[in-house]
């Protein structure tokens, strides 16, 4: 793959606090030998309240950026306070469908790469902080540390809201999914159920289910390499109708669809929602960050994450939305049955759509079957992630000290509970219809998304800054980005203006709708809140770049590489 500019030169210089940065550049067929350290040494890295070990290996970090990180960290991890954003996962699976809906193949396909390259500036900007200081929750840590106490406040409430929110939206999309075979239990019934089953598995099953998510999530790398080759293989003649059908849908009905309006008007209408799909579906790198302060030799694993998760989640996103464009074409009825109207019966994915055009047996229900886990298995995730992101923000005095409590099994038993009274607006389900519920849920976490990639950005320009004001060349850093500051601009501009651009529909002449207006432009007010609240609190201050500190915790990861031992895997 392409450097894709956060790589580390070939230069021999020692960085800052000692440690060679010529060993970042070996070739990541080396990956497999980086070993464990023991766990006191480990621990020695860790800051007094942070008990996290360093056990995770490079080959579990690019499971983590394509996977998740939130399905892996539970099985290594004893004592963890946050986890990671979501990636491959239901967003790619039938949610995208939404989008083909409004826009035609031809802007989801332009949508997502653009949106790509967004992602990429963040993932730099990340990279150059992450692997200077790689410690645990960096991005949220580092907005306070960086900018402001209060910003990293309104950055850690942020991310917790956002875990929290995708918990109904997962619901809401199983109970979408359900339908496709029968709709004799009732939505509120089925919501119920879900909701039941993720507290009794996070207050009593914790221990046990970890590993079933590492597998999980394994599983659905697997399913998204096959839905690209079946795109491929039944595109070329490969199906039962031996239907050579190539990008016939690109030409009928088009590849670019109109919506809210007729003409160029309704073509730019049909880009903007998927742009706002691809903003909501394409992960970012908060999830391999996360796992930073666990992580084995981070400054030689970390930079090899960032760049082959890169690598391979781009070709998921960008290749699974071409091909989603190429097996079914946007006017599909049996599409619109299933995402405007709900209607039971109806095939939520794209990919099972296909499968019943082309009279493809068994397949459509193992893949709806497949997809169904996946959905189940990530909102059972994001109640414990968002449960731990709460529990963290307690620990920290950042919210009531009742939620620190736990039960004998050390689970935080109020934050649960907590998560689970959000989780309650999947109820909205009942009375609303899915596809009106899954907007909005898919508007508030793509708001609170593009708000936590704004801030990584923004905390990038203040670290950069306070780094030349100290008098610390970044070309003594374990990695230096390239373009910068300018990606960082580009990146926080992009995401910005999306996040204003996220509810555009409400502003379209005969399309106002206070719901909608309201899921959309929560978070827009909810993060100045939150970060004014504090400032008033606790009379907190902008930090001058000559006060940041970037000294803290640094001479303990350059101890730990310097005395780093590699030792074959066990």
């Amino acid at each position: 793959m392409a450097s894709t500019g956060f790589e580390a030169s070939n230069r021999e210089k020692l960085g800052p606090f000692g440690g060679s940065n010529a060993s970042l550049t070996k070739d990541v067929e080396a990956d497999e030998k980086v070993a464990a350290a023991s766990p006191s040494e480990s621990s020695s890295l860790k800051p007094g309240h942070d008990h996290t070990h360093r056990r995770l290996k490079s080959r579990h970090i690019q499971l983590i950026g394509i996977g998740g990180y939130e399905l892996l960290r539970m099985t290594f991890l004893e004592q963890y306070i946050d986890c990671g954003q979501r990636t491959i996962g239901t967003a790619l699976f039938v949610q995208i469908g939404q989008a083909l809906i409004q826009g035609g193949p031809g802007s989801l396909f332009l949508a997502f790469t653009i949106w790509c390259t967004f992602i990429l500036a963040i993932t730099i900007c990340t990279a150059e902080m992450v692997t200077y200081l790689p410690i645990s929750s960096p991005f949220i840590r580092f907005a306070g540390r960086f900018v402001d106490e209060a910003f990293g406040v309104a950055a850690g409430y942020n991310f917790f809201v956002l875990q929290a929110m995708l918990v109904p939206f997962e619901v809401v999309a199983c109970n979408l999914i359900i339908h496709y075979w029968s709709d004799i239990v009732p939505a509120g019934g089925m919501i119920a159920i879900i909701l039941f089953l993720y507290g009794l598995i996070n207050v009593f099953a914790v221990k046990w289910y970890g590993e079933s998510e590492f597998w999980l999530a394994l599983g659905k790398v697997i399913l998204a390499v096959g839905l690209i080759l079946y795109t491929f293989i039944t595109m070329v003649g490969g199906n039962p109708l031996k239907d050579k059908y190539g990008f016939r849908y690109w030409k009928d009905p088009g590849s670019f669809g109109e919506v809210y309006s007729t003409g160029s008007l309704g073509q730019f209408c049909g880009f903007m929602a998927c742009l706002v799909q691809a903003s909501f579906t394409v992960a970012g790198p908060d999830y391999i960050s996360m796992a930073a302060g666990e992580v084995e030799n981070p400054r030689t694993v970390m930079p090899r994450a960032y760049n082959k998760a890169f690598g391979r989640l781009m070709a998921f996103f960008v290749l699974g939305s071409l091909c989603v464009g190429i097996v079914v074409p946007y006017d599909s009825q049996e599409l619109a049955d299933g995402f405007k109207d709900g209607a039971p019966g109806a095939a939520a994915s794209p990919y099972v759509i296909s499968m019943n055009r082309l009279r493809i047996q068994v397949l459509p229900d193992i893949i709806n079957v497949l997809v169904l886990s996946a959905a189940f298995s990530a909102g059972n995730s994001y109640v414990y992630c968002a449960s731990r992101s709460l529990f963290g923000l307690a620990l920290e005095g950042r919210a009531p000290k009742v939620l620190t409590r736990c039960t004998r099994n050390g689970v935080p038993i109020y934050c649960v509970l907590l998560v689970l009274v959000i989780s309650l607006l999947s109820f909205l389900q009942v009375s609303n219809g899915t596809a009106k519920v899954l907007r909005w849920f898919v508007s508030v976490i793509t708001a609170s998304q593009l708000i936590n990639f704004t801030v990584i950005a923004f905390t990038y320009t203040r670290f950069k800054k306070a780094c030349a004001a100290q008098g610390i060349s970044r070309d003594s850093l374990p990695y230096k980005g390239m373009l910068q500051p300018y990606l960082a601009w580009y990146a926080m501009a992009g995401c910005v203006f999306m996040t204003l651009a996220n509810g555009f529909p409400v502003f379209i002449k005969g399309n106002w709708k206070t719901a909608n207006f309201f899921f959309s432009y929560t978070m827009v007010g909810f993060f100045p809140a939150v970060y004014i609240l504090w400032k008033l609190l606790r009379g907190t201050k902008v930090i001058k770049p000559e006060e940041v500190d970037l000294h803290q915790d640094v001479e303990e990861v350059e101890e730990y590489t310097r005395n780093f031992t590699p030792t074959p895997s066990r």
